[in-house]
């Protein structure tokens, strides 16, 4: 894909998880495993498959589009051109959790269902992230 200079580039958020990759990957890979730590969904990993995240603005429409086991989800989320990627890397005494969320349109432009700019979004997800990788944390190292 050709990086327009004027897209905003891509969330990237990484946490340390104090557990095994196999457990790890049971929780990107399931809906029961997703719904503990992102949103409800009835995700399958199974590349093709369509699925629905609720989200606080309602219904996303998603695809998966790779699936890599133990080491990558990744997903077409929502309508905007968005794509969603969970990376696992083991590392010495656990599991490295990544969040990658691309597919960002020029700053100015406006995300239709939120009604507000692409940077705006961003920012509140950016931070969104934050937030959803330390609760990921939380909920394996805590069962």
């Amino acid at each position: 894909m050709i990086n327009n200079q004027n897209t905003l580039p891509d969330i990237i958020q990484s946490i340390f998880v104090e557990a095994p990759i196999q457990k790890v990957w049971n929780y990107i890979s399931t809906a029961e495993g997703i719904s503990e730590w992102f949103m409800p969904n009835d995700f399958k990993a199974e590349e093709g498959y369509e699925f629905t995240i609720q989200s606080p603005f309602g219904p996303s429409p998603c695809k998966v589009i790779e699936v890599n086991e133990p080491n990558t989800i990744k997903f077409e989320w929502d309508t905007d051109g968005w794509v969603a990627t969970f990376k696992l890397q083991e590392v010495e005494n656990g599991t490295e959790f990544t969040v990658i969320h691309g597919g960002w349109k020029e700053g100015e432009a406006i995300v239709p269902k939120a009604q507000r700019t692409n940077s705006e979004i961003r920012d509140t997800m950016n931070a969104g992230w934050a937030g959803i990788v330390k609760k990921f944390k939380q909920v394996i190292e805590v069962k």
